[in-house]
């Protein structure tokens, strides 16, 4: 699936649940941006490292005060590079990955206090997340010039590859502030869980036969790219974790529809 068809999906669920539906609820459109993080084989120990910037979009219906159910539309980027790392082992393995992250998502949220939007009594309120969408992701690295995309290369030896579109489950917090009318600014970080651990491009174990891009002199083995070659075929080349995981913290505005009825065509 293209990111065109995940964005005409979008925003085919936006305009024919807002002119074809006549509803007692509120429904409500909104944009974010901010970070991006990743956590897995380059990154094992640090929930909150931003590595790069994300955006995002939603249409949102909330059915009362404290319950609403959002289609979210997010991209971020995010790298990790094991030559920055601080942990001496890492820096040997010399591992890297940097991959855009294309996410659709249903969400649905529950306010902990009566929001004021729509006959509720409290201006702020703090709320929670969860639900299932899609995520498509391509590692890739950079060397001499020209751009490799990794999951297209097996760096690990895997006959079939691997499917760069997955499932995946968010979840997360955040704060919401109605603070003119029908507008609202928010805040949240959620974190994702992929059905994948190649988010990037780094699982299982180094393979017998590396990959090995580049011409003459001037080669680079991308399955172990070791300072001193010690990807040994066999042993062990990323964490002992199943999946990765990776997280979207953002700030942004929203806009709901508070009129007592929908017209529709």
């Amino acid at each position: 699936m293209t990111l065109s068809k995940i964005v005409a999906i979008f925003l085919f669920f936006i305009v024919c649940t807002k002119v074809s539906t006549a509803q007692e609820g509120t429904w409500e459109v909104g944009i974010m941006a901010g970070g991006a993080g990743y956590m897995g084989d380059l990154n094992q120990n640090n929930p909150l490292k931003i590595s790069g910037l994300s955006g995002g979009l939603y249409g949102k219906r909330n059915f009362n005060q404290y319950l609403g159910v959002r289609l979210n539309y997010t991209y971020g980027e995010v790298a990790a590079f094991d030559y920055k790392s601080d942990n001496a082992y890492f820096r040997e393995r010399n591992l890297a990955f940097e991959t855009s992250l294309n996410e659709l998502s249903a969400l649905v949220d529950f306010n902990f206090f009566n929001y004021s939007l729509g006959g509720g009594t409290r201006q702020f309120t703090p709320y929670i997340f969860a639900g299932v969408g899609v995520v498509i992701f391509k590692p890739k690295v950079k060397f001499d010039g020209e751009t490799y995309r990794l999951d297209q290369l097996a760096t690990e030896g895997q006959p079939n590859g691997y499917p760069n579109m997955v499932l995946t489950v968010p979840y997360g917090v955040g704060l919401r502030y109605n603070y003119k009318d029908t507008w609202s600014i928010f805040s949240e970080i959620g974190y994702r869980t992929p059905l994948t651990d190649y988010i990037d491009d780094v699982s299982n174990r180094y393979p017998v036969n590396p990959v090995i891009v580049g011409k003459g002199q001037n080669t680079l083995n991308l399955s172990d790219p070791s300072l001193n070659q010690t990807g040994y075929a066999g042993t062990q080349r990323g964490d002992f974790r199943k999946r990765d995981t990776y997280l979207f913290v953002s700030v942004g505005i929203s806009f709901t529809f508070v009129s007592s009825k929908c017209y529709s065509f």
